[in-house]
């Protein structure tokens, strides 16, 4: 197939996934990836018109899924004829500043669309949204929560949005009991804590890792891959379930890695240009995947670069420019469909990203909640715990644990 479609010496950088898929395959995907869906994100001036565009939805052996079917989300808006005391307040906690807050504003953005469609739909219950900057750092966050269980007009929170600050507070919010449903924090042993009031909304990194390794070694046909991770709860569990995915394409000679926050990666390039993998990839944020791509790019490696949601965000396009392009990322988020996007844009002025339809969907969840009359935190937390329906990026019902009881994973490129 690569014969078949590239010419010998085409470079290997961003060739790949495309040169996976059939002339009509490839068509097909334009016409069901695309067009009901979009993922056109933030400005990309400066880095040669590049974005995020999906490509397929995967299950745990790589191959690919159909996406769900938007026009059976539930509406925010309900029925019109909620009411509820104009005190009634739920909160968002991620990282609002710092190097990676566009993914905690991706998701307040998709948090402020639901409950503006809602506040408009019903006069009778205007739902009040506070928010919270934990700057996603665990030693914030830990100082943050208890501003928000002691606030008795919150009765619901969507985050905490980072794995290491949800590990740093979940017993708090669990102890409060209140109901705290996250978009975009991944680390498998969340849910293994015993807490009471932590509902997923996305797959887990146990599930991203497995489904992302098969889709490389399988469908792509990856034989040799670096992995490197920051040193975050996220990088670190998410490599790991990587690595064991990838098997034998997982080369520990050229491993890395790196601190959160470094921006010299000259070693690593050293130690990943010597090893020629088909493949690197990259667990951990976008402030980092950015400047780690650039400088590959710029020693001489060209290797498909491979991340996942913690770098599949638009400014990981706009800071790593041209060097971005051909990279595959990988996500349990879901792309924003059309009328979404539209609508978001024209209220927070941006284009959604990685986790803004999450974002979006479990404020819905909460607002259905609190207009059935759920207004309390332990009946709020009763409802979330026993729902079951759709949402614009999959069906949301939770096991015991707090995990989905189904859950895919998509796969993007920048191009």
């Amino acid at each position: 197939m690569l014969a078949s479609i590239w010419p010998s010496g085409a470079p290997r950088r961003g060739r790949t996934v495309r040169a996976i898929l059939s002339i009509g395959a490839a068509a097909a995907l334009v016409l069901t990836g695309c067009g009901d869906k979009t993922t056109e994100s933030a400005d990309t001036s400066g880095a040669g018109g590049l974005s995020i565009q999906p490509l397929m939805q995967i299950d745990a052996a790589g191959k690919e899924v159909p996406a769900a079917d938007a026009a059976a989300a539930a509406d925010p808006a309900g029925t019109g004829t909620a009411t509820c005391p104009p005190t009634t307040t739920i909160a968002m906690a991620g990282a609002l500043t710092g190097p990676d807050a566009a993914l905690g504003i991706n998701i307040v953005d998709g948090v402020k669309l639901a409950l503006d469609q809602h506040n408009k739909a019903n006069p009778g219950c205007q739902i009040k949204l506070k928010e919270y900057d934990t700057e996603g750092d665990p030693q914030k966050a830990s100082q943050v929560i208890p501003q928000i269980v002691n606030d008795p007009s919150v009765i619901g929170l969507v985050g905490p949005a980072f794995s290491g600050e949800t590990k740093a507070t979940g017993q708090i919010l669990s102890d409060a009991g209140l109901v705290a449903v996250t978009s975009s924090a991944t680390n498998a042993t969340l849910t293994k804590n015993g807490w009471k009031t932590f509902f997923r909304g996305l797959a887990n990194d146990d599930v991203q890792g497995p489904s992302v390794a098969k889709y490389l070694v399988g469908t792509a046909g990856y034989k040799k891959v670096c992995v490197v991770q920051d040193n975050t709860d996220y990088g670190v569990g998410l490599a790991q379930s990587i690595t064991a995915g990838l098997g034998a394409a997982a080369d520990p000679a050229c491993a890395a890695s790196i601190k959160k926050g470094d921006k010299d990666f000259s070693a690593t390039v050293t130690k990943i240009s010597g090893a020629q993998p088909d493949a690197i990839f990259y667990s951990g944020y976008y402030a980092e995947a950015a400047p780690l791509v650039q400088q590959l790019r710029t020693g001489g490696v060209d290797a498909t670069f491979v991340s996942a949601d913690g770098t599949n965000d638009p400014q990981f396009v706009s800071q790593a420019g041209g060097s971005s392009e051909g990279a595959v990322l990988s996500c349990p988020c879901g792309p924003a469909p059309d009328e979404f996007a539209t609508a978001y844009e024209e209220l927070n002025g941006q284009a959604p990203g990685v986790y803004s339809v999450e974002g979006y969907d479990l404020t819905t969840i909460l607002a259905a909640g609190i207009d059935a009359g759920k207004l309390t935190r332990p009946d709020l937390l009763e409802f979330v715990r026993g729902y079951s329906g759709d949402g614009l990026a999959r069906h949301y019902q939770w096991t015991a644990g707090g995990e989905l009881t189904s859950a895919l994973i998509w796969v993007y490129e920048v191009k």
